[in-house]
């Protein structure tokens, strides 16, 4: 074996792997495609089936249907009969008929208000209608700053119409090289790909539609540009957008009635959306003088112009050798491409047939579709017809040719057209005659690189001229090529007249720290303790002289086609991904779609460093994603969702696990039937590695991620904030009852069931205890305790945010934190340290760390028994005096949020240095 086979092995294999991973991709890219696609079939039956259930008709059906399953043993919500009656009789033995009735009745009362909502007409107040409400409260569809103005890399799209290879060639490619050689980064997206077009759009700084008509996704997509200040540009290379002046050109007549109305009625929709854009771009000066009588207030001027692949396939083509001729043939070509020509070529014919019945030497080649008049049959093999081919495939025919034609009907229609026919033929230095059109008479000088031709006589002596004078051919050709390369480059075009309107942009250079922000919710979408984090984290690093951009999700919204979003939160930019509530944990693993969307922030907003915070649903692609691009990256381990299939580590019976080191095979039996365990495991562990830095909320939390093989030195502790108390607590009042608080919502695991047994056990009746039912935001009440033998007093409230904080935490004395899970940290509980509230807690956990038991709370072992919760409980209404002037000694050491976003500041810094 040489020296070398080693190394050709090596590379050998890691094009292999190479390649795997592509597959590895596609494969992850067409499965996220079935699923959206699968989502969107469900989400139209669903709309199909609300449409259905809000018909009279209906009504009867249901009927029917319950009928039928009260029959079957099932109630109409699909629930067994036997099921349901055997859980009323045991709220009925526990709580008593009253509360039965009254939970029935709210259920009753709630879906009644619902239709009351659905049938509330809007009020006669414009400015409190539903759309201007909705455009008030939704920050999705508020106008944001544009791309531009935010200071995003810098990039055009264009949104084209792509069916037809020779516009897209020199009005979409031509396009993107141009712009590309002026320093901007393009994407193309075909404009039947509305989804892709408008994620793109979300970054971009200016938007070009290419010859696409105003039909509604299109109307949605320029909607959304200016809802960023651009205004979009509008371009096409002929003139299908004017209804008379299309109408008049002659080469229609060759199309069927049918072929005929369809090209009318879309010219209608082409000059709507010329229009709705405001802003043109024509290929010509009599196309832009058209666009702008057309009604629109800006047009530019870019030509049709050579690019890189017609100069290479030009070069090759006259650096080879040419075929050689049977005879001393001169070949005329001329490339009709389709049978809409007809009129154009009558321009020549006969001035084409009188020259070939002079000179016996000329042969006519067709490329493409053409109806010849019927005495060109008289030169039977001197006329051949290819078919029409690729690009490269016609370019070779043209550079056979001793001279190429290009003939067009006089008309307002032809003088809009491009000059590309003299183009192609000229960069071959092959010599054009052609019709005196606007469009030529701009390049072609008569008789220096080319020759005009206007009438029979014109063209029979031009071609014979040119047939009887190869020196004349050679000199006009050359000329020609000349001439073409020096104003038709893509450096010329580029330089003279794309730079007009999109000069190159320039960079903005920046010192200061440039921080991308992930989590599963954002605002307006908030939800969890993580997200009110993640949230103020981006408030307090953007006030320390930090960029911040945030990537999160949103509810799908039909209208937006699965597109990605951006919007602004207190100066704050956030893009979001589409990603229903409803996801499942094997699809929240991987979203190649969210990936994708991601990838497309994180190059826009170049950040130094990406900070995930809880990330289940978006996928681990995001991290792979940063790893490929180069970018480091921060991940904060708010709960056990890297370790644990179950995010918080609860049982399905309700129960906290207390593994410390995760045991998949104890694993294996509280999730029966799940197969991906290992690869999950896998997964976590192997990307949670290439982290630059693992944060943990609190000690405790830290710790359970040590026992599971992570490094110490990867795994700091950046303690979450809260908010600070705006006006001082007010005490407990002597000889009143204690109030205590509950927060945590009738889940077992936050121990719910725990407080409702110890204060039904209660001998005392000198308290009361305060509820927090979050749903009563949302219209309805969940908690219903009319079935509650208790002797104190028990009040509801609705959930508390930033205005009702202070005052929720003035109503009580005590804060009740029975969960029975080690919590990763403990927000509710540091509220109420911050305001001198007693916190009764379990521990271990993070909950517990900033509570000193007998100090400033009582801390009760997390075994999931009544007995230690009664016992505190007890112990404080023995002693009530000891909170008459309670002020807690230790809340100096809490973190706040500005102290977490410093350190989390130095944290992410260290990462990029």
């Amino acid at each position: 074996m040489t020296e070398k086979q080693p190394q050709e092995i090596l590379e050998k294999r890691l094009r292999h792997v190479e390649a795997l991973l592509e597959c590895y991709k596609g494969a992850a890219f067409l499965h996220s495609v079935r699923a959206d696609v699968s989502a969107e079939d469900a989400a139209r039956v669903r709309h199909l089936l609300f449409s259905w259930n809000k018909s009279p008709i209906s009504r009867v059906g249901r009927a029917l249907r319950g009928g039928w399953l009260l029959v079957h043993g099932q109630t109409v919500n699909g629930r067994s009969l036997k099921g349901t009656v055997q859980r009323a009789q045991e709220i009925v033995e526990k709580d008593g008929v009253k509360s039965l009735c009254l939970r029935v009745g709210k259920r009753l009362d709630s879906r009644l208000r619902q239709r009351l909502v659905v049938k509330k007409k809007p009020g006669k107040n414009r400015n409190t209608s539903p759309e201007n409400v909705e455009n008030i409260l939704n920050p999705y569809r508020q106008a944001v700053p544009s791309a531009r103005a935010l200071g995003l890399s810098p990039k055009i799209l264009i949104v084209a119409e792509l069916s037809i290879p020779q516009c897209a060639k020199y009005r979409v490619w031509q396009r993107k090289e141009e712009l590309e050689l002026l320093g901007w980064e393009v994407e193309v997206v075909n404009w039947h790909d509305p989804q892709s077009a408008l994620s793109a759009m979300q970054t971009s700084w200016e938007v070009i539609f290419y010859r696409t008509p105003a039909v509604s996704v299109i109307k949605t997509l320029i909607e959304e540009a200016k809802r960023f200040g651009i205004e979009p540009w509008w371009e096409v290379d002929d003139l299908i957008f004017d209804l008379e002046l299309y109408g008049q050109n002659s080469n229609l007549l060759s199309l069927s009635k049918a072929e005929q109305e369809g090209l009318l009625e879309g010219a209608q929709l082409y000059r709507e959306c010329l229009q709705l854009c405001g802003r043109g771009i024509a290929s010509t000066r009599v196309l832009g003088e058209i666009m702008l009588r057309a009604g629109v207030r800006d047009v530019c001027v870019i030509e049709n112009a050579l690019d890189g692949e017609t100069l290479r396939i030009a070069d090759q083509l006259l650096s080879g050798e040419k075929a050689p001729r049977k005879n001393d043939d001169i070949v005329i070509v001329y490339g009709s491409g389709t049978r809409t020509h007809d009129q154009d070529f009558l321009e020549c014919a006969e001035g084409l047939a009188a020259a070939m019945d002079a000179e016996p030497r000329l042969v006519l080649r067709i490329i493409g579709e053409l109806t010849l008049p019927d005495d060109f049959q008289r030169f039977g093999a001197r006329v051949e017809y290819l078919e029409g081919r690729d690009y490269a495939g016609y370019m070779a025919v043209l550079a056979g040719a001793d001279i190429a034609i290009a003939p067009l009907e006089p008309s307002i229609f032809n003088d809009a057209k491009s000059n590309i026919k003299f183009l192609e033929a000229a960069i071959l230095q092959v010599p054009v005659v052609c019709s005196p059109c606007d469009t030529f008479r701009g390049v072609v000088e008569d008789n220096k690189n080319g020759f005009f031709a206007k009438d029979k006589t014109g063209w029979h002596d031009t071609l014979l001229a040119l047939a009887h004078d190869e020196a004349l051919r050679e000199r006009i050709g050359q000329q020609a090529r000349l001439d073409v390369m020096e104003h038709y480059r893509p450096e010329a075009i580029a330089r003279q007249q794309v730079a007009t309107q999109f000069p190159s942009p320039e960079r903005d250079k920046t010192d200061r720290l440039r921080v991308m922000a992930v989590n599963i919710f954002f605002k307006p979408r908030s939800f969890g303790g993580a997200t009110l984090v993640a949230e103020e984290m981006a408030t307090h690093l953007s006030a320390l002289e930090t960029d911040v951009a945030v990537f999160t999700s949103y509810e799908p919204i039909p209208a937006l086609f699965s597109s990605s979003l951006r919007y602004e939160i207190e100066g704050v930019p956030v893009v979001g991904s589409p990603l229903s509530t409803h996801i499942d944990p094997i699809s929240g693993l991987d979203n190649p779609r969210c990936t994708a969307q991601f990838i497309s922030w994180v190059k826009a907003f170049r950040p130094d460093v990406v900070h995930f915070h809880s990330i289940q649903g978006l996928g681990l692609g995001m991290l792979q994603a940063c790893l490929e691009e180069g970018v480091p990256f921060v991940v904060t381990l708010h709960d056990a969702w890297w370790l644990c299939e179950r995010q918080f580590m609860v049982k399905p019976n309700g129960r906290y696990c207390f593994q410390r080191h995760i045991d998949l095979n104890v694993c294996r039996s509280c999730l029966p039937g799940a197969m991906h365990l290992k690869v999950r495991q896998d997964m976590m562990l192997s990307i949670l590695k290439e982290a630059s830095l693992l944060l943990a909320p609190s000690e405790s939390h830290r710790a359970l991620y040590l026992a599971n093989g992570f490094d110490p030195e990867q795994v700091k502790v950046n303690r979450n904030g809260f908010s600070w108390p705006k006006v001082p607590h007010k005490p407990h009042q002597p000889k009143t009852p204690i109030r205590f608080g509950f927060v945590g919502g009738q889940e077992a695991v936050k121990g719910f069931p725990l407080v409702r047994e110890v204060f039904e056990e209660l001998e005392s009746a000198d308290w009361e205890l305060v509820l927090i039912d979050n749903t009563l935001n949302l219209g309805f009440a969940s908690m219903d305790v009319s079935g509650w033998k208790v002797k104190g007093k028990i009040t509801i409230q609705p959930a508390y945010g930033d205005a009702t904080r202070d005052a929720f935490f003035n109503s009580i004395d005590v804060l009740l934190f029975p969960s029975q899970w080690m919590e990763s940290y403990g927000l509710t509980v540091r509220e109420a340290l911050a305001r001198d509230v007693w916190v009764i807690s379990t521990a271990p956990g993070g909950q517990a760390e900033d509570i000193v038991d007998g100090v400033n709370g009582n801390l009760i072992p997390l075994d999931g028994r009544p007995e230690p919760l009664k016992t505190a409980v007890e112990g404080i209404l023995a002693r009530p005096g000891m909170l008459d002037s309670y002020v807690n000694p230790m809340k100096d050491s809490l973190p706040n949020f500005r102290g977490q976003a410093e350190e989390l500041k130095q944290y992410l810094q260290s990462v990029v240095q």
